[in-house]
């Protein structure tokens, strides 16, 4: 049979967790087994060590399929690429965004690999960073059980590229929220402006709320009611009190469904009403 047509395998990789979902091979795949797998993090290492471990024990008979992971934002530290019309080639925009990580993270950015969006000089582009370590391993497991790494896509990137016909607007906020994080990007004109990802201490409503209000101060311009499009399958309960100058509009997923190895709804949504009281 054509090696054009192999069984699919979606990985999605969060801190404690690995959901892995496999679909048969052909012109119109059908899910064929879906896993959700919990682990520890082993104290002193990196975040994502134990999920791999994890991850590896699942992939025993991967051999001749095509990976597509998906890496949780707990993984991922992001910058905007303002638009710069003198940059046009890739090693220029390569050097762009090198020069932008280590203008915010400092020598940290040095065991980062750097992924950037397509490139525009007159819209700019956002960059994402993934730790060395995390990619060479992800290359070693391809090695060792002889599947196809397709693709390793951060969740932010996943969710706007999948939805961005529905992010309409001079102004654009996309929330997207998983267990323990909140990732909120903001397109002003079509521009990347900026990018926030941070954890989640205490109530997800409230901190996102907050982020979103330090966005507006730092952009210089808020309407009466802000709109939020919001992607935040782990908080399916999360609301804004009243009045609070926010809207929040759920992305859309009749017409284009979620993805099977995205996170689900938990038992984390518990009290989130309780803390807007």
């Amino acid at each position: 049979m054509s090696r054009l047509w192999r069984d699919q395998i979606q990985v999605f990789l969060a801190p404690e967790r690995v959901n892995l979902v496999r679909f048969s091979r052909g012109f119109k795949p059908v899910q064929t087994a879906k896993v959700t797998e919990s682990c520890k993090h082993i104290q002193g290492a990196n975040a994502w060590q134990s999920v791999l471990q994890q991850l590896d024990k699942n992939l025993v008979d991967a051999a001749g399929t095509e990976l597509t992971i998906t890496l949780s934002n707990h993984f991922i530290r992001y910058v905007t690429l303002p638009p710069q019309t003198e940059i046009t080639t890739p090693e220029e925009v390569k050097s762009y965004a090198t020069f932008r990580m280590r203008e915010i993270y400092a020598e940290r950015a040095d065991s980062w690999m750097l992924s950037v969006s397509e490139w525009s000089p007159i819209s700019g582009a956002i960059c994402a960073a993934i730790p060395r370590d995390l990619m060479v391993r992800l290359e070693e497991l391809a090695v060792k059980y002889q599947f196809k790494l397709k693709e390793i896509e951060p969740y932010l990137a996943s969710v706007y590229d999948r939805w961005q016909k529905q992010l309409k607007g001079n102004k654009t906020y996309l929330a997207v929220l998983e267990n323990g994080r909140i990732c909120l990007a903001i397109l002003i004109n079509g521009i990347w402006h900026s990018i926030r990802n941070q954890r989640i201490l205490q109530c997800a409503a409230d901190e996102l709320l907050a982020a979103l209000d330090q966005e507006t101060i730092l952009s210089g311009n808020k309407d009466k009611v802000e709109l939020v499009h919001l992607f935040a399958p782990e908080h399916s309960e999360l609301i804004f009190p009243n009045n609070c100058g926010w809207s929040m509009v759920p992305l859309k997923t009749e017409q284009i469904p979620v993805l099977a190895h995205y996170p689900s709804a938990v038992v984390h949504n518990a009290g989130i009403n309780q803390c807007l009281a």
